[in-house]
């Protein structure tokens, strides 16, 4: 690069990160305007422009606040109160958004649950933010009804559809109710820090985590990307990832509304109609996550995809490799990678654009962004300390765990932990990092920062992987595939999978006698959602252990699933049976090879 276009680059870079700023620099702990505030603002100024579009249907400014009045007044006649919970387990939908919003004008703080959950796993959910009620949808209603008994404390109402037994009739009960917008005294005693949502995180190990997400950091994820993407009143938003993703569901409906203009929803991601959706709804900015951009670059070039008006996009887990594919296919003027976890502390976005990185933290901005990498020990999965116990800083071009200092009076560098869970939270904070008694929030991330100041994303590390954009915990394959008759031990892991992203489960197993795979796949769908499920078995007589018995992966995620380098009987998911098979050496050429897609 030359000296001018690096000059430029300076230029763009520090204005975006001024204009950023602007955005963010009322936000602090004790701020007391609140997300309602400012999205009953935008509505009151907006009121006749479409707020939202959902399979074709619009819904204006004043249509979207007096649907989010409708659920504050039903909420408080039915006796909930500010700092109550309320579970969120609906699909896609406009009421989706206007459920949490309404709630948020009284105080009540909405678990939003992921849709795939369930079984055990959407009980704990619901349990573990000690919820008051759970609303859903037609749809998951009969998944809800099925593990409704494990928390009889917990009342159901239903969304849409004829209401199946043991749930409230919702529609009925907002029909009933004013639009009248609720008094803002109900949430007067409310700041900054206070509870907004608990979005879901597996964190690094564990059952779903309800991390506890703060007015200001959800006006924070609202707004933070405003300027980068240069969204203004007049743009169109196309959103088509889950609602109960903070990407998704906050920063990207944040960015539509925040500035008065449209979000259009797509209930699902659909690789085929994705450009048609964007031309036909003249969108100008989408949300992505890298798995989104693999399946678009692998369809048949069509007539929509260079014909869109689409001037900027953002999201994470874009791989090099697809961000080039991408921007020469489809010709889109700004593509804009970020990095940031559901609870954590630390946040980087490309503001510029530069390809292949995640952010960028200049030496003049050193005391203004958080993020440091430390030096990290793979086998003892924690960081390397020097003689005086104090973490070791990597340099240039260094691999380490990214890490973000806890500041109390900045909500950027807070870590406002997991609901009802001190063990976890704690588990996330490193002491003892730069200077004896400063602490850190620990991302479970590699990284590396070049000499500009840009980070570059390397890996993963502890017992969580990513596989559909989806965080895997280990211990919840694990304990799904141990209560499985016939399986005396199950030691689960994250594989790499030729031309996919993230990493796949596979788990090793010790099976005494042959077991009815087909019956494990039935047992496995129950206690996991679809992305959780192993697609790869190493079949063992006994597991190989550490002198602390503890179970070793870092052999079997080196080795993945190559016969060549596993002698075990291998058992794989054949994506076309839909059935546990034996793998040959022909199913294996033909993933190597990028002809299987899972």
């Amino acid at each position: 690069m030359g000296l001018l276009a690096k000059i430029k680059e300076e230029i763009d870079f520090a204005l975006l990160a001024r204009k950023t700023n602007v955005w963010l620099e009322e936000l602090t702990p004790t701020h007391t305007n609140l997300l309602a505030d400012d999205w009953e603002r935008v509505c009151d100024q907006n009121g006749s422009r479409t707020a939202i579009i959902c399979d074709n249907k619009k819904l204006t400014y004043s249509q979207f606040d007096n649907l989010a009045n409708r659920y504050a007044n039903w909420a408080f006649d039915s006796g909930l109160r500010a700092g109550d919970v309320v579970a969120v387990f609906m699909q896609n939908h406009p009421d989706y958004i206007a459920c949490w919003y309404g709630l948020s004008k009284i105080g009540i703080v909405s678990a939003l649950i992921n849709q795939n959950m369930v079984g055990q796993q959407l009980s704990h959910s619901v349990s573990v933010a000690k919820a008051k009620a759970v609303i859903v949808d037609e749809e998951l209603a009969p998944i809800w009804a099925s593990v409704a008994s494990q928390t009889p404390d917990v009342e159901g109402f239903q969304r849409f559809g004829t209401t199946i037994a043991g749930l409230g009739d919702l529609d009925r009960a907002l029909n009933a109710q004013t639009t009248r917008r609720p008094n803002r005294i109900h949430r007067s005693r409310l700041i900054g820090k206070d509870p907004c949502l608990f979005l879901y995180t597996s964190g690094t190990t564990g059952s779903p985590k309800a991390a506890v997400i703060s007015q200001s950091r959800v006006q924070g994820m609202s707004r933070v990307f405003i300027a980068g993407t240069g969204a203004g009143h007049d743009d169109v938003v196309y959103l088509p990832l889950p609602l109960y993703h903070g990407t998704g569901g906050i920063c990207a409906v944040g960015l539509a509304l925040n500035t008065g203009g449209t979000l259009v929803i797509r209930k699902r991601f659909s690789a085929s109609q994705f450009w048609p959706d964007i031309v036909n709804h003249g969108c100008t900015i989408f949300v992505y996550i890298g798995e989104m951009f693999r399946y678009l670059v692998t369809q048949e070039p069509n007539e929509f995809e260079t014909k869109h008006k689409v001037k900027s996009c953002f999201g994470n887990g874009l791989r090099p490799e697809v961000w080039d594919k991408a921007e020469e296919r489809f010709k889109i003027p700004k593509i804009m990678e970020f990095y940031g976890s559901t609870e954590g502390n630390v946040f980087l976005t490309n503001l510029t654009g530069k390809k292949g990185a995640i952010g960028r933290k200049p030496k003049y901005l050193e005391k203004k962004i958080n993020i440091s990498l430390v030096k990290f020990d793979i086998e003892t999965e924690m960081p390397v300390r020097d003689e005086n116990g104090l973490c070791i800083f990597c340099g240039s071009d260094e691999i380490g765990e990214a890490v973000g200092s806890l500041d109390p009076n900045d909500p950027r560098g807070q870590f406002d932990g997991y609901a009802n869970d001190k063990e976890a939270t704690n588990k996330k904070i490193l002491r003892n990092v730069k200077v004896e008694g400063d602490m850190y929030f620990r991302t479970g991330d590699l990284m590396r920062q070049d000499k500009a100041g840009y980070f570059y994303f390397v890996d993963r590390i502890g017992d969580t992987f990513r596989w559909k954009s989806e965080n895997v915990s280990t211990a919840d394959v694990g304990g799904a595939l141990g209560t499985f008759d016939g399986i005396e031990e199950a030691n689960a892991y994250g594989v790499s999978v030729p031309n996919h992203e993230g990493r796949a489960g596979m788990a090793v197993l010790v099976i005494p006698k042959p077991i009815d795979f087909d019956a494990l796949l039935v047992h496995l769908k129950a206690q996991l959602p679809n992305y959780a499920l192993p697609l790869f078995f190493r079949i063992r007589k006994e597991m190989e252990t550490t002198a602390t018995f503890k179970y070793k992966k870092v052999d079997l995620v080196r080795e993945g699933f190559d016969p060549e380098m596993i002698e075990d009987q291998i058992y794989w998911l054949n994506p076309q049976l839909q059935k546990y098979v034996p793998m040959s050496d022909a199913d294996y050429d033909n993933i190597a090879a990028g002809k299987v897609r899972f």
